[in-house]
């Protein structure tokens, strides 16, 4: 069967704050995300609103507990309660991070780095399609916000990603506020990241706000946050990857100090704004 796809348009992460706006304004957004492990119950009022909001909304899951690049086997236990959840409410998509969160019986509240090493590749690539196999459809990979490099890594983080999603299938969920804050707080090119990104896996991107902070050197320390509008770089960033690609699925991403929806609404009113500019412009 093929699934249906999100609409090139702005999402929003949906919030509890925000039910009852939605439920009673019906506003024009193009889609809804959820965070995965917080629908992973049987009832409750989480599940009451997402039952009627999806009624009328295309619908984003997101995972943020595989522990996709961890080192032991997928959690299958958590494993079943996402396929049931992906049956309930059959997304439009589903993804998850490049990173690792528990180890062994021990988890932690945290998405980390993984060493990018043929190792960690075939590691990632066997979780990739252990969860496809499972769920019965592709998943986006995410590429992940990070601080600290491992000495032992061979690869750079596109090469891994790229050889991961050629290996597997899966699509890529291009975060471009990730891609900013890693290019910043290693001193790299984020717009030479981007190319080296296997672009045409791209399945939706994520937008975020972050926190501007100084390391012990006093270089500047970007922190994935969540609780910020959408910096103005990151936009600027973000209209030339529409630029390079053409509208995608587009989600605004608040997870701390969240807003009134409307905040949230505006900014994906302006990524679709960008998106039509550029189609506009023939780009």
């Amino acid at each position: 069967m093929t699934l249906p796809v999100l609409p090139r348009a702005g999402g929003v992460g949906l919030k509890p704050e925000h039910f009852r706006t939605i439920l009673d304004t019906r506003p024009a957004i193009g889609f809804f995300e959820i965070h995965a492990e917080n629908y992973m119950v049987a009832g409750g009022p989480f599940h009451h609103y997402l039952e009627r909001i999806r009624a009328d909304y295309p619908l984003s899951i997101h995972g943020v507990g595989l522990s996709i690049g961890g080192e032991g086997p997928l959690d299958e236990a958590h494993l079943d309660r996402l396929a049931t959840l992906l049956t309930r409410y059959q997304p439009e998509s589903f993804s998850e991070h490049l990173a690792w969160s528990s180890h062994q019986t021990t988890f932690l509240n945290d998405l980390l780095p993984a060493p990018y090493t043929p190792q960690t590749r075939d590691r990632v690539c066997e979780h990739v399609n252990r969860v496809q196999e499972r769920l019965g459809r592709r998943m986006l990979l995410e590429n992940p916000a990070t601080y600290v490099e491992f000495i032992a890594s061979t690869m750079s983080e596109t090469d891994f990603m790229s050889e991961v999603i050629t290996r597997t299938g899966c699509g890529l969920l291009l975060d471009v506020n990730n891609a900013y804050v890693s290019c910043v707080n290693h001193g790299r090119d984020v717009m030479a990241y981007i190319r080296d990104l296997p672009l045409a896996a791209v399945g939706e991107i994520h937008l975020a706000g972050h926190a501007e902070e100084v390391d012990a050197a006093g270089a500047p320390l970007l922190i994935d946050s969540h609780g910020a509008p959408v910096a103005n770089a990151v936009w600027d960033l973000y209209s030339t990857v529409i630029a390079l690609l053409g509208p995608q699925p587009t989600l605004i991403e608040r997870d701390n100090d969240i807003p009134a929806f409307a905040g949230l609404a505006a900014e994906a009113r302006q990524a679709e704004l960008l998106m039509s500019r550029n189609k506009e412009m023939g780009l």
